[in-house]
């Protein structure tokens, strides 16, 4: 059936003054051309349909006909109208990416030393990122800047103390050329980048060190909890109790972890554990080592580089140019970008959080390294037989135990036994060069002012004695015992260490026969310099006994899928 032609009448319908130029087709013949008007006016396409029902013409015009067809300027304005709406998105789009951009990278503007991210400058000769100017236009001209060791790294890689931090959590002594508040808010972007968070503590600091805020610093990000310095544990210490100790007391802060690893950067002790959990759970995002100033970020990334290197030649290449390492506390001073990963990614040493309330914050710079195990602790008890005691003072506490009696721990802390079990002893894990001394509590007022800086050091010198704030904080302690076979709590002293409190030490000799209560009350009073924190926790399983009387928890189906696994 032929296509029925398009009738003049039926264009009647259509307004005369906007009809459009239409063809009339006829089979087996060439178009036509129909001039009726000539406007300047859109050209809509006439497409006639061949039906079999009824013979119908279907006129296509989606935008309207006649009348409500559209004007050369409707099209030209809704054209304008597109284009400025997509211009003010990509306007939009690159404004965003461009503010995500200096968010992120403002640590890329300016060279940095490797050792401590220290911006690299040639003006002050004392501040870090110094570098003597032929030295500077030396590498910039070779593009070698980021290779480059500012002159304090140098310094401080030969065993020089030279501290820059000043501020709440700063170090007094020295010059101090940025705040501890200053390197805090260096880390301030976390909070809004995905990455990988792995968070430092040091096992002998662990409250201290702990950073439970870290939630402010990380955001939402997943966090691997890395417990560092476990090698200056006594000997014969159970990691298994020690790494259920640890997950129970993280469990207890509510921050949620992926995994605990105990680890030892000297000894390389459960590092490539470490590396294999952040191969997994890295995904593409870079990788963050966080913690609180010198509990350990610089030497752990060595470490880590270190068993990277035998698999990854990116890694090997990076051990090349690693950040430097010491004992002062804020060595590092900005975060250092680390090519570590085959696959692409960086890992981030970032300058340390300077905590106000631990005992390097209140001590002079050249008193640092005093607060710094060097070796294995080993616990020194208090009653022992083999102290050397005043007879006065060793037949007091053969008579009735530490109660009235006042132990010192170097310059830092004083602790007043008031009410104890004649069996009581305390039991200090900490650094070797903090001497303990143990005088009546009558007559330790005057020993303190005597003897600091000469006995009790730090401060070291009575020129820094002269300046010293005194132990100004004092904070009762009453403990409740349930069992006497094992240790009721550890007192910690935030950035020293630790003392435990063991109600009956049946190896105690004193006159008395050993107590028969189970349960009671120990009263103490602590005191530390003003800012310095005091924490009471369960007691750390340590030494070859603490396997032997730690309990693991029986846990619940529900707790068991969310707690994380600990490693070694």
């Amino acid at each position: 059936m032929a296509p029925k032609l398009l009738a003049l009448s039926s264009l009647s319908s259509i307004s005369p003054f906007r009809l459009p130029n239409y063809h009339i087709s006829t089979p087996n013949s060439t178009p036509t051309k129909l001039n009726i008007f000539k406007f300047h006016t859109p050209k809509p396409n006439l497409i006639l349909c061949k039906t079999t029902e009824s013979e119908t013409v279907s006129v296509s015009e989606p935008d309207g006909y006649g009348a409500a067809a559209p004007t050369r300027g409707d099209i030209y304005l809704q054209r304008q109208q597109a284009v400025a709406a997509s211009t003010s998105v990509i306007a939009t789009t690159k404004k965003k990416k461009k503010k995500k951009d200096k968010i992120f990278k403002v640590s890329n503007l300016a060279p940095c030393c490797y050792g401590c991210g220290a911006p690299l400058h040639t003006s002050e000769v004392d501040a870090p990122g110094y570098v003597d100017q032929e030295t500077y236009d030396l590498k910039k001209k070779h593009h070698q800047l980021r290779k480059v060791l500012c002159g304090r790294c140098r310094l401080l890689s030969h065993g020089h103390m030279i501290t820059a931090v000043g501020g709440n959590g700063g170090y007094s002594g020295g010059k101090q050329f940025v705040t501890a508040e200053e390197l805090r808010e260096k880390l301030s972007h976390l909070r809004n980048e995905k990455a990988l968070i792995v968070k430092l503590v040091d096992i002998v600091d662990f409250n201290g060190s702990f950073l439970a805020r870290v939630r402010d610093l990380a955001g939402a990000n997943p966090i691997i909890l890395v417990i560092t310095k476990v090698d200056l544990l006594p000997k014969e210490t159970d990691l298994n109790c020690v790494g259920d100790w640890v997950v129970e007391a993280t469990m207890k802060k509510k921050l949620n972890v992926l995994s605990v690893h105990l680890t030892s950067s000297k000894s390389l002790v459960g590092i490539a554990g470490v590396v294999s959990e952040i191969q997994k759970e890295k995904k593409g995002r870079d990788v963050y080592i966080l913690g609180s100033a010198n509990v350990g970020k610089s030497a752990f990334i060595n470490a880590l580089l270190n068993t990277m290197s035998y698999n990854d030649p990116i890694a090997a290449t990076a051990r090349k140019y690693k950040p430097i390492q010491s004992a002062v506390p804020g060595t590092t001073l900005g975060p250092i970008p680390i090519d570590a990963f085959l696959g692409g990614g960086k890992v981030y040493d970032t300058p340390g959080v300077h905590l106000h309330h631990r005992q390097a914050a209140v001590i002079h710079a050249e008193d640092l390294p005093t607060l710094a195990p060097q070796s294995r602790l080993r616990g020194q008890a208090f009653p022992s037989s083999g102290l050397n005691l005043e007879s006065q003072i060793a037949d007091r506490v053969r008579s009735s135990g530490l109660s009235g009696l006042s132990i010192f721990w170097g310059g830092l802390v004083r602790i007043d036994v008031l009410k104890v079990l004649p069996e009581t002893c305390l039991t200090f894990y900490g650094p070797k060069a903090l001497q303990l001394h143990m005088v009546p509590t009558e007559e330790a007022d005057e020993f303190y002012q005597k003897e600091l800086g000469i006995l009790l050091t730090p401060p070291t010198g009575k020129e820094k004695a002269d300046g010293w704030m005194g132990l100004e904080t004092k904070r009762q302690l009453q403990i409740k015992y349930e069992d006497i076979e094992r240790p009721t709590c550890d007192v910690a002293i935030s950035g020293l260490g630790w003392f435990s409190v063991i109600p009956v030490n049946k190896s105690v000799g004193t006159s008395d026969p050993v107590s028969e209560v189970t349960a009671g009350e120990l009263t103490f009073v602590v005191h530390v310099p003003k800012p310095v924190e005091i924490f009471v926790r369960p007691p750390l399983p340590v030494g070859k006994a603490g396997g032997q009387w730690y309990d693991y928890r029986e846990l619940t189906e529900e707790e068991s899928e969310v707690r994380p696994k600990w490693f070694f």
